[in-house]
């Protein structure tokens, strides 16, 4: 028979194994997370696009200040299980937060957003001093 060493780091493992295994916590599971953003220029905007399936759009807050986005909101799941003699139901609260640093100076004043199957857009002209110019060269004979 061969001796194992002892090795502590393996009992982390063994004590979430048994939280689990006891179903863990006995009220609503709250998960946050920080959705995938696509941010992408035009000439005259910065456009945001996040996926948000399945959140009501009324629960979505958009903040912009110093050029940084903010999106977040709460959103609550109901099983719709009608049965009486449940030993376990139970509820999923997700709350969501990102936030980004827009790549030029935006009129967050003039911002819009919409959601259409699933997906957030958040457009946000830029500012005039952020759009591009186009400069013509002057060659000396």
């Amino acid at each position: 028979m061969s001796l194992i060493k002892w090795q502590p780091v393996f009992d982390v493992f063994e004590d979430i194994d048994g939280f689990f295994a006891s179903g863990g916590p006995r009220r609503a599971i709250s998960r946050t997370f920080a959705p995938a953003i696509n941010i992408r220029e035009t000439d005259d905007s910065v456009v945001v696009e996040t996926p948000l399936p399945g959140i009501d759009p009324s629960k979505v807050d958009i903040t912009i200040e110093n050029d940084v986005l903010t999106i977040e909101g709460r959103d609550e799941k109901r099983s719709e299980v009608e049965e009486q003699d449940y030993s376990r139901r139970e509820w999923t609260m997700q709350s969501f937060h990102r936030s980004v640093a827009l790549p030029v100076a935006v009129q967050s004043d003039d911002a819009q957003a919409s959601y259409q199957n699933g997906v957030l857009t958040v457009t946000i002209p830029k500012r005039e001093e952020a759009k591009a110019k186009k400069v013509s060269v002057k060659v000396k004979e």
